[in-house]
């Protein structure tokens, strides 16, 4: 842990969805600076805990601290303008690029001419600034989430939830922006939390992994040692698809 004070972390976090519980997390944290994955297959509860998080969708309970202040109702805005959450598909405005990274900043007050140059600075972290003046609608799948990252990253945010950001991406792009990513975020002092299915994924990325079943932590700890000593059948299901890639 880096730190005492975890820079996130709940208590007894319960969520329902369509009266079915999916969520049941007695505690959980995430320090700053770290990078963690939850990892499982779809509906075991990765999207719920990442929309929980962002108070996105209502918690049955639970209390949610972050740098050690409770995030109440009525201050949830507030918390949401200091994380930033990118989902699987990327969710860009009918504008231009630049315009797209630019608006959470001119949303939280930054000027219009300082926003454009840091949405500028942010679209060439990801490879994209050459894309600033091009329609958001013409994109790629691997531009267009490259930007929605990009847009993420650009208002430097404590924390960024990334719930199966390479999902609907084929196979070679999903390698190359899992890489890039990795790289970026190794790079930088934000804490990250990405839900994703898939191990390969989560190793290029991550420095802890925690495996969710049934709404529930079976498993946490470094990615090698989860890989190494599953304490179940369910946890070594991904040893045997990750194979030589833990390192």
């Amino acid at each position: 842990m880096k730190g005492t004070t975890p820079l996130l972390h709940i208590e007894n976090l319960r969520i329902q969805r369509g009266g079915v519980q999916v969520l049941d997390l007695p505690r959980f944290s995430i320090s700053a600076e770290e990078k963690v994955a939850v990892i499982g297959p779809n509906g075991t509860g990765k999207s719920s805990l990442l929309l929980g998080l962002a108070c996105l969708i209502k918690r049955e309970s639970g209390t949610l601290l972050f740098q050690g202040e409770e995030v109440t109702s009525s201050g949830e805005t507030a918390f949401r303008r200091r994380i930033a959450m990118v989902f699987q598909e990327p969710l860009l405005f009918d504008t231009s690029v630049r315009d797209n990274v630019a608006e959470g900043l001119r949303i939280r007050g930054m000027g219009r001419r300082e926003a454009r140059e840091a949405a500028m600075e942010s679209l060439e972290l990801f490879k994209v600034g050459h894309l600033a003046n091009r329609s958001a609608h013409k994109l790629s799948g691997g531009e267009a989430q490259r930007v929605s990252l990009a847009r993420a990253f650009a208002v430097r945010p404590k924390l960024i939830l990334m719930d199966e950001p390479f999902s609907s991406l084929d196979l070679p792009t999903r390698i190359i922006l899992a890489e890039d990513l990795g790289r970026i975020l190794h790079e930088s002092d934000t804490a990250a939390l990405i839900a994703t299915h898939d191990r390969i994924e989560a190793l290029k990325v991550v420095e802890r992994l925690v495996v969710l079943d049934g709404g529930r932590i079976v498993q946490e700890g470094r990615p090698q040692e989860v890989i190494a000593n599953p304490v179940n059948s369910f946890v070594a299901a991904f040893r045997r698809t990750t194979g030589s890639s833990v390192h």
